[in-house]
């Protein structure tokens, strides 16, 4: 993948988002023009893959623009997304650390600029930055924090809090606040969504359409929710735990 010096990022409008991702934000801008040198920036179309699981894992991957999935394929062959990565978001940190092979895959979910830094120029910087080092761990912590409720996201025993769950999961990404409530308008799929919380696509257009009827969201269209009751949706969760 060569280096793109066209592509600029919607979120810091340079080259490259170092300076704009929180793992590298220590870095003056003379030390991100130098690691910029080796960092290569290509454009992935809507359903393209950046990888495969078992491909080797030996560089950091920074989201600029555009959405991209990370995902896992179960035993009966269904797909599991792992986590949704917008504008800003990376990962493949611990790459940095030691070259590995990828127990995942990544399909980007819109058109997206994807930037890319391999360990080999991350050794070369790590020497006269190692506070580096800290924040590669500080944020792994937090992806493993994010992993931990997936998990008890997808043990939930309630159809409808894991559905409830996945909702307010996706306003950050997605959500727009509006006189009316929250409008998601979504770039993933009813089967997206269906897998990102561990159930079948059928059964997660039912639990909508039962929301919807409930009056705890409208659906106004297939990428767009309407969420009306926000507390309605936060109870489910609560009632799932009692």
């Amino acid at each position: 993948m060569s280096r793109c010096p066209q592509c600029r990022c919607e979120t810091c409008q340079g080259p490259t988002c170092l300076n704009k991702t929180p793992l590298l934000s220590n870095l003056t801008r003379e030390e991100a023009d130098k690691i910029s040198t080796g960092v290569s920036s290509k454009i992935f179309h809507k359903g393209e893959t950046l990888f495969h699981a078992g491909d080797t894992a030996d560089r950091l991957y920074i989201v600029c623009s555009g959405k991209v999935k990370l995902l896992k394929h179960t035993a009966e062959g269904k797909e599991q997304i792992l986590y949704i990565l917008k504008a800003g978001d990376f990962f493949g940190a611990f790459n940095l650390l030691k070259e590995d092979l990828f127990d995942c895959t990544a399909e980007a979910l819109t058109d997206s600029l994807v930037s890319m830094l391999k360990k080999s120029e991350f050794d070369r910087i790590i020497l006269s930055n190692p506070e580096i080092t800290l924040k590669v761990f500080e944020k792994a912590y937090e992806r493993i924090i994010k992993l931990e409720t997936l998990i008890e996201r997808l043990s939930t025993a309630s159809l409808d809090a894991r559905v409830a769950g996945l909702l307010l999961n996706l306003i950050p990404d997605f959500g727009t606040h509006t006189p009316e409530g929250t409008l998601l308008r979504l770039s993933i799929s009813r089967e997206d969504m269906g897998s990102y919380s561990g159930i079948a696509r059928e059964t997660m257009s039912r639990k909508l359409h039962l929301f919807d009827e409930l009056g705890y969201i409208q659906l106004k269209s297939t990428r767009q929710i309407l969420i009306k009751d926000l507390a309605g949706l936060q109870s489910l969760l609560h009632e799932s735990h009692e």
